[in-house]
């Protein structure tokens, strides 16, 4: 079993938040299931430059800090959706307003980080 070396600090509000919706793909699954693409399927079809362990993964964290809960159907053969805690609703302000930073700068960003590319954006909301 893994032991941490360094003990999280979090009674720090920032490092909290960093915790439950930091990384590099839960802010996007957040926003899928928001979008009404709920299944681990759909998810992982929308998300298909993610390998399906990590976007399990994610789930399964936001799932153990209440963010999410997995809605099991009773049908045959199962049928899973995810959806939103009233805690995980509170989230999504916060995912809006680090989207809105993020398009007001990232020309920014781009012309000072090598390797960005401004014309290539996974996360890209699709329009029905």
């Amino acid at each position: 079993m893994y032991e941490r070396k360094i003990p999280e600090l979090l009674d720090c509000g920032l490092a909290v938040s960093i915790k439950v919706i930091g990384g590099k793909w839960k802010a996007w699954i957040i926003d899928c299931i928001r979008r009404g693409v709920r299944r681990p399927s759909a998810i992982h079809k929308e998300m298909h430059e993610v390998a399906p362990r990590i976007i399990n993964m994610h789930l399964k964290e936001l799932e153990e800090y209440g963010l999410i809960y997995k809605k099991v159907y009773a049908e045959i053969p199962a049928r899973v959706e995810y959806c939103f805690t009233e805690v995980g609703y509170s989230v999504l302000p916060v995912v809006d307003i680090l989207e809105k930073w993020g398009n007001e700068h990232k020309e920014y960003i781009y012309q000072h980080k090598e390797g960005y590319q401004a014309d290539s954006c996974p996360f890209e909301r699709k329009t029905a």
